[in-house]
């Protein structure tokens, strides 16, 4: 059976999102910053527990707020299908204060705007260049802490330059979107949980 996953990657310009999708498809990475102006489509195929999925994974540009509804979402080219994904990767720089503020922003936004009776979308956030550890400006524990037990999200550290936590990120999020209906168990929950029990392959 072949189960289709679209996933939302959002945050501040320079964080890394690119650079975390493109070490999960293709194992490179480039020191090079390229500003993401456009929203950008991927449709790899991945394995996961013997099932394969097709993924949509979608790249954004930096928004400045999103979209309170359908008509929004694409009245703004840079938005469209931002609304109707399975998951949300918010990624942050750990160096960077002003990155962790936007995406604690968007994620309020996308509970705000979130249609009352729908099933909850998973939303995981992502502390990418790890690989600077001593330029971190919050502890880690502290927004360990915080996306977990107060904002009830996945949490993971990773750096895309030298591929440390990438493939684990992804076989998480399958999980997590897997078990979203799931509704006696918690999302960090079935999130942690995963990650001893699941392995994710690209095709």
């Amino acid at each position: 059976m072949v189960t289709t996953f679209k996933i939302a990657v959002l945050g501040a310009q320079g964080v890394g999102k690119s650079a975390i999708v493109r070490q999960f498809l293709y194992n490179e990475f480039s020191d090079v910053c390229v500003p993401t102006k456009t929203r950008r489509v991927y449709l790899p195929a991945v394995v996961m527990n013997g099932h394969v999925h097709d993924l949509q994974i979608m790249d954004f540009p930096p928004i400045t707020s999103f979209p309170v509804n359908t008509l929004q979402e694409w009245a703004d080219v840079c938005c469209r299908g931002l609304r109707s994904v399975h998951a949300y990767i918010l990624v942050y720089d750990i160096c960077c204060f002003d990155s962790f503020e936007y995406i604690k922003t968007i994620r309020q936004q996308i509970l705000e705007t979130r249609v009352i009776g729908t099933t909850e979308t998973p939303i995981i956030i992502v502390g990418n260049k790890r690989d600077l550890q001593r330029g971190r400006v919050i502890p880690r524990w502290n927004v360990s802490n915080l996306v977990k037990k107060t904002w009830k999200c996945g949490y993971i550290e990773c750096s895309a330059k030298y591929n440390w936590h990438i493939l684990l990120l992804f076989s998480e999020l399958l999980k997590s979107v897997g078990c979203a209906r799931c509704k006696h168990v918690h999302t960090t929950i079935r999130f942690q949980g995963a990650l001893r029990r699941n392995r994710c392959t690209i095709m």
